[in-house]
């Protein structure tokens, strides 16, 4: 199936769902949309799903939920990512929970379902009653078998002093940033950085700096070569305690948790 399937093949139909699973090795999806909801997999990494205003981390394990029409880019953040992709057409009575964009975690029901579902490429029709039936059980799942969105996404910047901050603190992600000192370097005061993460972002400078640290370091813990000490140095903590801490604070779970919950699926 050509590579550009999403822009093609998905919306070709408007009652089928389309299948599309184990999609690796690009590193760049461009921005598109689709008039159907996407069901979005990932293991083996982070998928940074950017839209018009915010940019997602989705955690290998996880899903994202985008609904129809939302505009986005999908950015793997390694060629061993794997994404399973399901897309569902709108029903006349979608539910709040399919109207708006969440990131949640996979549990074992949707995962057997899911890997059940792996061999199927392309439309899936009512007239394949007993595959119809099983990926439109699967969406109605979705939606019972959550609680609430988890927060992992970060706005995006659209002035352009902070655009170039952003991008610096990302580019400098190993080092530790102070407010006084970054404000310094880009020729402004504390003050005026500050009110300038607080108008453009709606978040703190300290916030979204924790954030996009923690964020950047779900990378590094899916990759077994670092250990957690080396992964809280990455992103700019002397103290292993203190990463630890902030990573349990903002992901639910210690980073050793996490990596060991997260170990890709063999059946795959």
């Amino acid at each position: 199936m050509n590579t550009k399937y999403y822009l093609t093949e998905v919306d070709k139909n408007p009652q089928s769902i389309f299948c599309y699973h184990n999609l690796m090795g690009e590193t760049f999806i461009e921005a598109h949309s689709h008039n159907k909801g996407q069901f979005l997999y990932t293991e083996g990494g982070v998928v940074h799903v950017k839209t018009s205003n915010r940019v997602y981390y989705l955690p290998a394990r996880h899903y994202m939920w985008i609904p129809s029409g939302v505009r986005h880019a999908i950015y793997p953040s390694s060629p061993n990512v794997i994404m399973r992709n399901l897309y569902f057409p709108n029903a006349s009575s979608t539910t709040r929970f399919y109207k708006k964009e969440g990131i949640y975690p996979v549990n074992n029901l949707l995962m057997e379902l899911l890997l059940f579902t792996k061999n199927w490429n392309g439309d899936i029709v009512k007239s394949q009653k007993n595959k119809f039936a099983i990926a439109f059980a699967f969406k109605a799942l979705l939606e019972q078998t959550v609680s609430k969105s988890l927060h992992l996404e970060l706005p995006q910047a659209t002035d352009g002093r902070l655009i170039n901050i952003v991008n610096y603190l990302t580019e400098q992600i190993h080092k530790e940033h102070l407010l006084p000192i970054l404000a310094s370097k880009f020729s402004m005061t504390d003050k005026s950085l500050y009110r300038l993460f607080k108008k453009d972002l709606g978040m703190s400078f300290i916030k979204y700096y924790t954030q996009l640290r923690i964020f950047k370091s779900l990378e590094y813990l899916m990759n077994s070569d670092y250990n957690i000490s080396e992964i809280a140095n990455m992103v700019g903590y002397n103290s292993l305690p203190t990463f630890s801490n902030t990573f349990s604070k903002i992901m639910g779970k210690r980073p050793s948790e996490y990596r060991k919950s997260n170990e890709i699926y063999t059946d795959s």
